[in-house]
């Protein structure tokens, strides 16, 4: 019996200004804020990762506007490719003809599915393994469960989950939430978070402290 105390573990990470971006993660036209972070062997296409967001190793993300402080798992997949079903055939050498000899790739195909954004607001949480379809918004606070497919825009605060994803309940009262997306806690400075961190701790407190 041999006892290993450590083997290839994650080194600790301390975020700053700059993204940290991870062994093996592919990135192509995208924007990142600061204290971001992408997982190992993430693959991010034309989207924009917002202030304190990680996306979590194995992601696929495309096309897509993700808030600040977003918490995305592995596994997750947000606006996968979709075929057109809608013609004879569903394979994909109707669009990708150069790869087959066939002539150039369909450039308006792939400028509709870039068309076809995802947003998705501040402060959610988006579930291990969950796929997010293409042009759903999901709203501040939100939370996806793990393995669920959302088909359908998700409203802030609202718990979601299942294939198709359905709304299971929200985290807060309509009068709280209308409350903290006045707040905005997500738009306060670094210095401001900072001080204010231990807040963000109770809702009552928090709501009471800072509701106008």
């Amino acid at each position: 019996m041999v006892k290993i105390e450590s083997l290839n573990k994650k080194e600790q990470v301390t975020l700053g200004e700059k993204p940290y971006i991870a062994t093996g993660a592919v990135i192509d036209n995208s924007y990142f804020g600061k204290y971001t972070e992408v997982g190992e062997y993430a693959n991010i296409s034309n989207s924009t990762l917002d202030d304190y967001s990680y996306v979590s190793e194995y992601t696929q993300i495309y096309s897509s506007t993700i808030g600040k402080f977003s918490n995305i798992a592995a596994n997750v997949r947000i606006n996968p490719g979709f075929h057109p079903y809608e013609m004879p055939c569903q394979h994909h050498f109707l669009y990708r003809k150069e790869m087959y000899g066939f002539g150039e790739d369909d450039r308006a195909f792939f400028n509709f599915r870039e068309l076809q954004r995802v947003e998705i607001g501040h402060d959610t949480w988006i579930g291990h393994g969950a796929i997010i379809m293409p042009g759903i918004k999901i709203g501040n606070g939100a939370i996806v469960g793990s393995n669920a497919v959302v088909t359908k825009d998700v409203p802030s605060y609202a718990i979601v989950a299942g294939v198709s994803a359905k709304v299971l309940k929200y985290r807060f009262s309509k009068d709280i939430i209308k409350v903290l997306e006045e707040i905005a806690w997500w738009n306060w400075s670094h210095k401001e978070i900072k001080q204010r961190i231990e807040d963000l701790k109770d809702i009552r407190e928090f709501i009471y402290k800072y509701s106008k």
